[in-house]
């Protein structure tokens, strides 16, 4: 009799029990899964030396984190695994973000680039905010563009600037439009 009452409390209690892991194995809600994400953005744009001369993008799945995109500091790559790492949810970091060579070169063009876009009357209004949604991308003399704008008329703008800059060899640009 005994081992009867013990066998059904321990079925009772695994029964209770069951919710709570079947819960854990469940994919995360869409809402747990937008705060994942919105401070994983905060993270990543907070980081000290996060410049319009880098760009971040990651991708959640689960409590998986892929980063990639391209920065111009190695210590910015390890940085942005390191508060990844911090962000709750997250429990493994793959972190696929590209140095950009180190170039004298390159960061002359990063900075005429820079001025180019944003003294431009059109886009100087970008260059209030802590880092201007337009990123500069410079690899080897070739310049991308990414971010964001308002209009088609700044993205276009944005493009035909930098492709003035002496001694870039093309532009690639890749910004996106503000859905209006």
């Amino acid at each position: 009799m005994k081992k009867y009452i013990l066998s059904v409390a321990l079925g009772v209690l695994m029964a209770a029990a069951a919710p709570v892991f079947a819960a854990q194995d469940d994919p995360l809600d869409a809402q747990e899964q937008a705060r994942i994400n919105r401070q994983i953005r905060k993270q990543l744009v907070m980081l000290p030396f996060y410049t319009v001369f880098d760009h971040f993008e990651f991708a959640l799945d689960g409590d998986k984190l892929t980063l990639s995109g391209e920065v111009s500091r190695p210590s910015l790559k390890l940085s942005a695994e390191r508060v990844a790492m911090q962000v709750e949810g997250v429990h493994q970091v793959v972190n696929n973000i590209e140095v950009l060579p180190l170039s004298r070169f390159d960061n002359q063009i990063r900075l005429a680039v820079f001025r180019a876009i944003y003294s431009d009357s059109t886009l100087n209004r970008y260059a209030l905010q802590s880092i201007g949604p337009i990123h500069i991308l410079v690899r080897n003399g070739d310049v991308t563009l990414k971010g964001v704008v308002a209009r088609e008329m700044e993205k276009n703008i944005a493009g035909i600037r930098a492709n003035g800059v002496s001694g870039v060899f093309s532009v690639s640009n890749e910004l996106r439009v503000e859905q209006g």
